[in-house]
């Protein structure tokens, strides 16, 4: 698989078709591991850091001949990759910004699917992260959990029996275990509830990040919601922590929601209707107005005021407009004016396929 293959397709955690996934978009683990015999990657030499990349590369890859990690995967030398590559992998959730943008030796591994990816030499030795379709924690845990103790039998980790594993941040030391929830609030936001929601988080140790995680901002109305603390928890209970508030946001999401539909209904429509039809005719558009056009339009099919459209058509030009993906796909590389008419021509094109002659509907409340 190369990333022009990889660019025409969408990830598993895009299909939209997972647990409550009109609004949970996708559930996601990561675990922060170390080798003991080497410092961590800001204290390591560039040939200290070429030895990590070879042995995890090579370990992991004695893993899938054995056939125990049963995927077609694919290995990436990030530090080969130009540029709009290595952003083209960060749109889609397969690297960090901060592995991108770092020196020396460093490379990713993932799945045809998307299911998981292990990065290696990013902050920590080696990041492993599963995602899955919805709220789907439990089954994202099993997996990242099998993984973690195979790789562990080929390697040794740096641990420490009072406090766990030991990472290159304090913030995970112990189980080096995030567990985040990608959700999509737009009637949170509409009816401006949401700073009360991310305030009661707050109070019980939950951070609030935008669409790429950690020093990102929420774009069309995303917000991944994850543990704070590593330290003093298992996985398991860490994993439940999440997992027992998301139900809860679900439920103001969807009342938020109701709400607009009961109270707002000419003004909903509208909005809906306009966003749709912007985003069928506009010859040029920024990526912050795609972001926010398409979160209302993907509110309407939940709400039944769109027919004809498949949320996962949506779900995945959230991701096929970005700078990066764009310039993929149309093979060329575009600076920020000729991007913005070429999103415009790619989503015209898109939404012209997946939804001819269908056009917004009328009251909500009679669907």
């Amino acid at each position: 698989m190369n990333l022009d293959e990889l660019a025409s397709t969408s990830g598993e955690w895009l299909r939209g078709s997972g647990p409550e996934s009109d609004i949970v978009i996708s559930s996601r683990i990561r675990l922060a591991r170390n080798l003991a015999e080497f410092p961590f990657v800001s204290r390591a030499t560039e040939s200290d850091r070429a030895e990590i990349e070879r042995i995890l590369h090579e370990r992991t890859d004695s893993l899938i001949q054995a056939s125990k990690i049963p995927h077609e995967l694919c290995y990436v030398d990030v530090r080969e990759l130009p540029e709009v590559d290595r952003k083209f992998l960060v749109e889609r959730q397969l690297i960090s910004r901060e592995h991108a943008e770092s020196d020396g030796a460093r490379s990713v591994v993932f799945d045809s699917a998307e299911r998981f990816s292990v990065m290696i030499n990013e902050e920590d030795h080696l990041r492993i992260q599963v995602m899955h379709s919805g709220l789907d924690l439990d089954s994202a845990w099993e997996q990242i959990n099998t993984m973690d103790d195979l790789i562990e039998e080929k390697v040794t980790y740096a641990f420490n029996e009072r406090i766990g594993y030991l990472t290159a941040c304090p913030t995970n030391v112990g189980t080096g275990v995030r567990v985040s929830v990608m959700l999509h609030l737009p009637a949170l936001v509409i009816t401006r509830q949401i700073e009360k929601v991310f305030k009661s988080l707050h109070k019980i140790n939950l951070a609030v990040r935008g669409l790429y995680g950690e020093g990102s901002q929420a774009m069309g109305d995303f917000y991944q919601i994850s543990n704070q603390v590593t330290l003093g928890l298992t996985e398991e209970e860490l994993t439940k922590k999440v997992a027992d508030v998301v139900p809860v946001l679900i439920d103001y999401e969807r009342q938020a929601r109701e709400f607009l539909v009961r109270e707002s209904q000419e003004t909903l429509h509208d909005r809906v209707s306009r966003a749709f039809g912007i985003l069928r005719t506009a010859q040029t558009i920024s990526s912050e107005e795609t972001m926010h056009l398409l979160s209302s339009v993907r509110m309407g099919i939940n709400l039944g005021l769109i027919g004809n459209l498949e949320i996962s058509t949506i779900n995945k030009l959230f991701i096929h407009t970005q700078p990066a993906h764009l310039q993929k796909i149309s093979g060329i590389e575009l600076d920020a004016s000729d991007r913005n008419i070429e999103r415009a021509s790619y989503l015209r094109n898109q939404l012209d396929n997946q939804s001819r002659g269908d056009q917004p509907k009328g009251d909500p409340s009679q669907n």
